[in-house]
C-alpha cells in the first residue's frame, strides 16, 4: 500500500505539533515508519488519506465497541448539537447517563463524569486520599493510569523502595508519595504494605491490564488486593478506563466477581467522545465538593454532545443481550485463528486474551507482568505490523498495546486477518 498523502502530512503536523502527534503511541516511534492519517472511518473499517482501507483493531482504542459511526451515537450527537454544544450548567442529560451507568455496575451508588480517563483516574486518587486521610498509593509496573504526575513513576531498586520519577516535569516529593508494585505479584504489594503502615491511602490497578498487551490477573490476585485493602483499611481503585462496560455490562467486578471501593471508567462510557468518569458507593463519593471537602471540577465536566454520545452506547449495550457473547465469540475465533497459524509457521508467541482484548506476544514465556512482556521479541512485532499494514489490517502500533475488538467485525473480516497473518508470519 502507498501512503504518500500520509507522510506529507506528517511532515506538516511535526513542523507544528510537538512529534506530529497530540499523543505519543501515534507517532509510530515503537514500530518505525510513518504514521497513518485518517480520514473517515465507518464499522470495521478506517479509511486514509491515501484511500486505503484497513480493517480496525484498534477501534479508538477502545470506544467503538459498536464499530465507526455507529449510526444512533451519530444521530444522537447530532440532534444533541443543534440545541447547543456546551452550556457550563446542568442537564438532564448527565442524571439520565448517571442513574443507567449506576444501574449496570455493581458496587457504586454514584458517578461523576469528567473529561477523560488521566482525569477519571486522578481525580479517584484525590478523593482517596481525602477519605482516608492518607498520602501514599500503590500502582503496579506496566499499568498506566493516564499521565497525572502520581502516575508516571518507575520502580525504585526494590519492591518496597518509593518510587522515582520516570519523567521530566514529575516532582521527587509526588514520586515519594506513590509506591510500585509488580502486576500478580501479591508479595511485592503486601511487602508495602509492611514498610509503610497505615499510609496507604489505595492501591490503583488495572484489573485486566492493557498497557503491557492484555494480561490478565491471575487466580486469586485481584482477591487477595482485595483483602489487603480491607486489612489495612485502605481503598481498592479499579481503573476500568478500558475494561469498563467492554468486558461486561458491570465491567471486571461483574466479571469476577470483586467489589472495588471506586472504579474508574472512559473509552466506551462516552461513544467515542472525550469522556471519563468515576464512581463508588454513596459515603465515598459524598465526600466530593460540592457537599465534601474534596475538591473536584470541570468546566466541560458533563458535556451535552459528550452526555448524548455515551448515554446512547451505553444504552445499546444494555438493551442488546447478545452483544457480550458476540464480542467473545469473535475474539475467540480470531484467537484460535491466529494460534493456528502462527504454530503451523513455527512462530514462537503466546497470546493473551480476556473478552474482545486480545494481544500476541512474540516470546514463550507467559506474560503476566510489565517484566515478562518486555520480554517479547520487538524486532518480529514490528515486522509483524507492517505486514499486517501492508494487508489492510490496523493493529496498535507498539508491542505494549492490547487489541480491542468491534461487534462491526464479521466473521469473514475475521478471516481475512487469519490469512494475512499466515502471508506474514511466511516472513517473519
Amino acid at each position: 500500500m502507498l501512503y504518500e498523502r500520509s507522510s506529507q502530512l506528517f511532515i506538516n503536523a511535526e513542523k507544528v505539533i510537538p512529534g506530529g502527534v497530540n499523543s505519543p503511541v501515534r507517532a509510530f516511534k515503537g514500530v518505525g515508519g510513518t504514521p497513518i492519517f485518517v480520514k473517515r472511518a465507518n464499522g470495521a473499517y478506517l479509511y486514509d488519506e491515501d484511500g486505503n482501507r484497513l480493517i480496525d483493531y484498534i477501534n479508538s482504542w477502545g470506544p467503538m465497541i459498536l464499530g465507526h459511526a455507529y449510526q444512533p451515537v451519530i444521530e444522537a450527537i447530532t440532534e444533541r448539537a443543534k440545541l447547543g454544544t456546551s452550556f457550563g450548567m446542568p442537564t438532564e442529560l448527565e442524571t439520565k447517563i448517571a442513574e443507567l451507568a449506576v444501574s449496570m455496575v455493581p458496587n457504586i451508588d454514584k458517578i461523576r463524569f469528567v473529561n477523560s480517563g488521566t482525569e477519571a483516574c486522578m481525580s479517584a486518587i484525590r478523593l482517596a486520599r481525602g477519605y482516608t486521610n492518607r498520602d501514599k498509593i500503590i500502582k503496579f509496573a506496566g499499568c498506566y493510569h493516564g499521565h497525572s504526575d502520581s502516575f508516571l513513576i518507575q520502580a525504585g531498586s526494590g519492591a518496597s523502595t518509593f518510587g522515582t520519577p520516570n519523567s521530566p516535569g514529575v516532582t521527587k516529593g509526588t514520586a515519594q508519595d506513590t509506591l510500585l508494585a509488580n502486576y500478580n505479584d501479591i508479595q511485592s504489594v503486601k511487602e508495602l504494605f509492611e514498610a509503610n503502615k497505615n499510609e496507604i491511602a489505595a492501591i490503583i490497578v488495572e484489573p485486566v491490564a492493557g498497557n503491557m498487551g492484555c494480561v490478565p490477573p491471575i487466580n486469586g490476585f485481584l482477591e487477595a488486593l482485595r483483602q489487603l485493602c480491607d486489612e489495612n483499611q485502605s481503598m481498592l481503585i479499579f481503573d476500568e478506563v478500558m475494561t469498563g462496560f467492554r468486558l461486561a455490562k458491570g465491567g471486571v467486578q461483574e466479571l469476577f466477581n470483586i467489589k472495588a471501593d471506586i472504579v474508574c471508567f472512559g473509552k466506551v462510557i462516552g461513544g467515542g467522545l472525550p469522556v471519563g468518569a468515576f464512581a463508588a458507593r454513596n459515603e465515598i463519593m459524598n465526600y466530593l465538593a460540592p457537599i465534601g471537602p474534596v475538591y473536584q471540577a470541570g468546566t466541560l465536566s458533563g458535556n451535552p454532545l459528550a452526555m448524548a454520545a455515551g448515554l446512547t452506547m451505553l444504552e445499546a449495550l444494555n438493551n442488546d443481550k447478545t452483544i457480550f457473547e458476540s464480542l467473545e465469540s469473535k475474539t475467540a475465533y480470531l484467537e484460535k485463528g491466529i494460534t493456528e497459524v502462527l504454530s503451523k509457521n513455527n512462530i514462537v508467541f503466546t497470546i493473551n486474551r480476556v473478552g474482545s482484548m486480545i494481544s500476541v506476544h512474540f516470546d514463550s514465556t507467559p506474560v503476566i507482568d510489565f517484566q515478562t512482556a518486555k520480554n517479547g521479541d520487538n524486532e518480529t512485532f514490528k515486522k509483524f505490523f507492517h505486514g499486517l499494514l501492508n494487508e489492510g489490517i490496523y493493529i496498535a502500533p507498539s508491542a505494549y498495546e492490547t487489541w480491542f475488538i468491534t461487534d462491526a467485525l464479521t466473521y469473514e473480516d475475521l478471516d481475512f486477518t487469519v490469512n494475512a497473518i499466515d502471508k506474514v508470519a511466511k516472513t517473519l
